[in-house]
């Protein structure tokens, strides 16, 4: 299988790179952070025997998104599965206090991003009438919450981006699925609170949280399923939360 991963540097991007690391897969893996990428590289072709591509990428420069996806194309021909995991949270801020700048970025990296690379990939696999595009969304994305404003609305658009991916998609067999996580330990919070540590720890405080490695085993199964087989839509949270509002310390 040739998978396609954006965002691979670190949390679910990272742990998914790792989970398909398996003989005779492989694997190229972007993100902005070319250090963090040639030691996952490393690591993974030393550890794993799989071969792995990376390339230095911020989803939200389309040319550049466009330029890397000409290399895949001239170098794999074919393409099974693209992972669209790149993403961010930036502040908590009420709609009237918000940080117009990180509002940019997340629009940008969150849907514009996906679009980007989505745009740039499907071709490739509508030639070939196969494929599979999974979409990292979130909670946020099916639940809006106080102070969400902007992120929540970035993950709105990856749910119905997916859905009518999955429509214009329907004739040329790809499959489309959006996986939604909640709460998950990862440098999530830490991005999103700008480096702030404690108070990104307190997140998750009395909870027990999802682990990077959850995410990676559902797109693992949803990509390994039988062709005749199309999860849609999953969420995925911790038992200790239900959605985006509800949920319990303990």
């Amino acid at each position: 299988m040739n998978i396609f991963i954006t965002g691979a540097t670190s949390g679910f991007g990272k742990a998914i790179a790792e989970k398909f690391a398996v003989p005779g897969n492989q694997l190229w893996i972007t993100g902005r952070r070319a250090d963090r990428l040639e030691a996952i590289k490393k690591d993974l072709e030393e550890n794993k025997g799989v071969t792995v591509t990376v390339s230095t990428l911020d989803v939200r420069d389309k040319a550049a998104v466009a330029a890397l996806a000409d290399t895949v194309k001239q170098q794999w021909r074919t393409i099974d599965l693209l992972v669209n995991n790149a993403g961010l949270a930036l502040g908590m801020s009420s709609i009237e206090e918000g940080d117009t700048d990180d509002w940019d970025t997340m629009i940008d990296t969150n849907v514009k991003g996906l679009l980007y690379v989505t745009r740039a990939i499907a071709p490739l696999m509508r030639a070939q009438r196969s494929g599979h595009i999974i979409n990292i969304g979130s909670t946020a994305g099916k639940v809006a919450y106080q102070n969400g404003n902007v992120y929540c609305a970035t993950k709105f658009a990856v749910d119905a981006l997916s859905q009518t991916m999955r429509i214009d998609l329907l004739p040329y067999n790809i499959k489309v699925t959006a996986i939604n996580p909640g709460m998950a330990e990862t440098e999530f919070s830490i991005v999103r609170f700008k480096g702030n540590e404690t108070q990104a720890q307190k997140t998750y405080e009395g909870f027990l949280p999802l682990r990077a490695e959850d995410i990676a085993d559902a797109v693992y199964y949803c990509a390994t399923l039988p062709p005749h087989v199309c999860i849609n839509d999953m969420t995925i949270t911790c038992t200790q939360q239900a959605n985006s509002i509800y949920k319990v310390s303990r």
